[in-house]
């Protein structure tokens, strides 16, 4: 089942943030976002899960327009993972977590074993399950990511669409979210992210699409699209991607901005 977006328009009543994009999200693939603030990312990400409507063109979901998808069947194959934000009711991170499987019940049934299950296995898998009791306000900015990605994961979802999923972790958590997200690949989810960091649509991302002020200034394979030429034109600042070989020989492409800007 693909997530399509054809010749869509996105933003708000009276104001266009981006037009004419074209963007489809297969099982098995990841897909990264990339642009400067104020690009189009995150109102791109709202539209594709339907909290937003399109301005123009289409949302898709398995060749069914978006909107015509009951909320509760479309709760269980589309989750968000938002920017961390703050909270402000009083849940455990446990309970957060847990609301990613509220599409799985009745309206008005409780959680059952199931339910607590998969919440505490996607707390245990991004090793924050020690936090669980924990108030979701009364933690770091950090933890409160990654309890919105583990809530995410809770849902099962076969496609994540995740708004920066790597903002306010450390280096190591970042490697960690990366390599979960390359899993969740390997177990035939679709997953699309923005990202203000290059180097990781070049380690994880198979296709990458680049937004400049609202519109797709250059899209495919992460290969050929994330060059030393589009990287500066999208940031306006001389970057140079090369490789770097790791002390077991193996070699990765990365990213070095210079510091003066681009002419």
């Amino acid at each position: 089942m693909s997530l399509e977006a054809r010749g869509l328009a996105y933003g708000y009543p009276g104001r266009v943030v981006g037009r004419g994009v074209d963007l489809s999200l297969a099982a098995a693939e990841v897909v990264a976002l990339l642009g400067p603030n104020g690009g189009g990312k995150t109102t791109l990400l709202r539209t594709l899960l339907g909290l937003l409507a399109p301005l123009a063109g289409k949302v898709t979901l398995g060749g069914r327009a978006l909107a015509q998808w009951p909320l509760r069947e479309r709760a269980t194959r589309l989750a968000y993972v938002p920017q961390a934000a703050e909270s402000y009711f009083d849940f455990s991170v446990l309970e957060t977590v847990g609301m990613g499987r509220s599409a799985h019940r009745g309206i008005f049934a409780g959680p059952g074993r199931r339910d607590h299950e998969r919440a505490r296995a996607s707390l245990e898998r991004l090793g924050i399950a020690h936090l669980a009791e924990r108030p979701i306000h009364g933690v770091s900015g950090g933890e409160r990511q990654l309890a919105l990605i583990a809530r995410a994961l809770a849902t099962e979802a076969p496609h994540l669409l995740m708004d920066e999923p790597t903002a306010n972790l450390d280096f190591g958590n970042q490697a960690l979210i990366l390599g979960e997200i390359a899993r969740l690949k390997a177990t035939g989810a679709a997953v699309v992210f923005s990202t203000h960091h290059p180097d990781h649509a070049l380690r994880i991302a198979d296709r990458v699409v680049m937004l400049k002020a609202g519109a797709v200034m250059a899209a495919g394979p992460t290969a050929s699209i994330v060059t030393s030429a589009n990287l500066t034109a999208l940031y306006g600042r001389p970057i140079e991607v090369a490789e770097a070989i790791a002390a077991d020989g193996s070699r990765r492409r990365t990213c070095i901005a210079q510091e003066r800007p681009a002419a």
